[in-house]
């Protein structure tokens, strides 16, 4: 559905209220190969061990880190500025051939724990996951797509940013048809669709993945795929 500037402006801020807290900015720590990406939460179902991180496969393999805004935390000022990867266990699980990589948030939550501090997220949640016929009604007529990411700035910072962008379907692969800033791989993608029965309903599509002169999405019916084999926890 490609929308109105106005409405897509709308989209946009209310994404940031719901799921605002679910985004992380990433980046490695390996200065001679640096990549930026963003991760999010997604709660998998009613019970907190369905829990994960979920970002882009091509992100993650050499030692990382997360960052932490003051919002996502709780109480103030006594988590650290960022996580380091090599204190959560178990790590991240790379499924190269869907483009995810998944954490079981359990270590993260036993972090914070050890802290003295609490997470204070808002997981995208499973009941705005796109299915299959989500997918199916995509096709080559551009539609709206709205990107949650933590963009690098000339200064270093990583801001929360929404871009409004266009998606498209050919076959079986879908994509965002322009190329994005820098920090935006592994970030969540959102539609607003309606159904057979005019009902329009906001669905987070999948995420994004690399790409030259755009991005492949790794959309949730890739993602659930693999969910069930990701190793975890509680």
């Amino acid at each position: 559905m490609l929308l109105d500037p106005d409405a897509e402006n709308d989209v946009a801020y209310e994404l940031c209220q719901i799921v605002g807290r679910a985004i992380l900015p990433y980046r490695s720590s390996d200065d001679g190969d640096q990549r930026y990406g963003t991760a999010f939460f997604f709660q998998g179902g009613d019970d907190p061990v369905g829990e994960s991180l979920l970002t882009a496969a091509d992100l993650v393999g050499t030692p990382g880190e997360l960052g932490l805004r003051a919002s996502v935390t709780e109480p103030a000022g006594v988590a650290p500025a960022v996580v380091s990867e090599v204190e959560i266990v178990p790590g991240w699980a790379r499924f190269p051939g869907d483009g995810v990589a998944v954490l079981p948030t359990a270590g993260l939550h036993r972090y914070a724990g050890d802290g003295g501090w609490r997470w204070r997220v808002q997981p995208v949640p499973v009941g705005i996951a796109a299915g299959p016929e989500v997918v199916a009604r995509l096709g080559a007529d551009a539609g709206s797509a709205f990107v949650l990411a933590h963009g690098v700035r000339e200064d270093g910072s990583r801001p929360l940013e929404v871009a409004i962008e266009r998606v498209v379907r050919d076959g079986d692969a879908v994509r965002i048809t322009t190329e994005l800033p820098s920090g935006y791989v592994g970030a969540p993608v959102f539609v607003v669709q309606s159904d057979a029965t005019g009902e329009v309903s906001l669905y987070c599509l999948g995420l994004v993945l690399p790409g030259n002169g755009g991005h492949p999405v790794a959309t949730f019916d890739r993602i659930r795929a693999v969910l069930p084999a990701t190793p975890g926890d509680v």
